[in-house]
């Protein structure tokens, strides 16, 4: 038997060189790699955390140069004011109209990507290219045209008035068209040999096979309705029809601003969104993914 020393004295002196060159470019990359991304995450957390810190600072001190990094004698009077303006109602506008969309979205959209994707009728392809060309259709485009629809309506400044406007997203239908596609037509066929009726077909069998679709779509437009700043400025005439985001910029003062009552109104806003971010982060990726699906 070759003993160890043995063994070794057979390796290639020019490729045990090799490999390790090999192994410290590796190494070089990686902590390269490491040292932007630790670069990347600093740049984009710091806003949050000046936001954040900026909440429990007096006036002068957000203010202040040099900055205090850090609260040396934080305060909650910031809050305090925050909430002597209707926050709370903003807060409440924002969580009601931000729902009622995700609920009507996914329930339309699902119903009609089913349709779609499953049922064949006369320009069914059609309608299909019509939605994925509105996708590419800046929403400020048809803002002038849904503005006087909704006037002559009486639906300005209502809830309905910014709720079902949302309701025909393209990117949702397009979504739950591109899932429902996946679902097998032996097991559509099947149901309806047992007897299964249209409606009860839809709510037993595709919707919970469209379960991950929907918690995707459910997400993106929750996010959507939480931040469409742009529509609520337009379709809102009276304080206590403001969202949260719409009645921040409100405190924004023309001659002074307390920077104090403006970060902590920013920092309010933006919980909702990191915490459904960080809880359902897979469902994100998920429905990232689920556009790519061949149609």
């Amino acid at each position: 038997m070759k003993t160890y020393a043995q063994i070794n004295s057979n390796v290639r002196p020019g490729k045990s060189k090799g490999r390790s060159s090999l192994f410290q470019k590796l190494t070089i990359s990686k902590g390269i790699a490491n040292i932007l991304l630790v670069l990347s995450t600093v740049v984009f957390i710091f806003p949050f955390y000046w936001i954040v810190t900026g909440a429990f600072k007096i006036q002068t001190t957000a203010t202040a140069i040099p900055p205090e990094w850090i609260p040396l004698e934080p305060t909650l009077q910031n809050w305090v004011d925050l909430f002597k303006n209707p926050a709370w109602r903003w807060t409440f506008n924002s969580f009601f109209i931000a729902f009622g969309e995700m609920i009507a979205v996914c329930a339309v959209a699902s119903m009609a990507g089913y349709v779609l994707a499953k049922k064949q009728f006369p320009g069914r392809k059609i309608i299909f290219t019509l939605f994925v060309a509105a996708m590419a259709l800046p929403k400020q485009v048809i803002l002038v045209p849904l503005f006087t629809m909704l006037a002559d309506f009486g639906w300005v400044n209502t809830y309905h008035g910014l709720i079902l406007p949302a309701i025909g997203w393209p990117f949702g239908v397009f979504l739950m068209k591109q899932f429902a596609q996946t679902i097998p037509g032996e097991l559509i066929e099947a149901a309806k040999i047992d007897g299964c009726s249209e409606g009860r077909l839809f709510v037993t069998i595709i919707l919970p096979l469209l379960k991950p679709a929907v918690g995707a779509l459910a997400i993106f437009t929750f996010i959507g309705g939480w931040n469409d700043y742009f529509s609520q400025l337009i379709m809102t005439r009276t304080s206590n029809m403001m969202t949260l985001p719409l009645g921040i910029s409100t405190l924004q003062g023309d001659i002074a601003t307390n920077y104090g009552v403006l970060m902590a109104g920013a920092a309010l806003a933006s919980i909702p969104m990191i915490t459904i971010f960080l809880v359902f982060q897979k469902a994100f990726t998920q429905g990232i993914t689920m556009g790519a699906v061949k149609g």
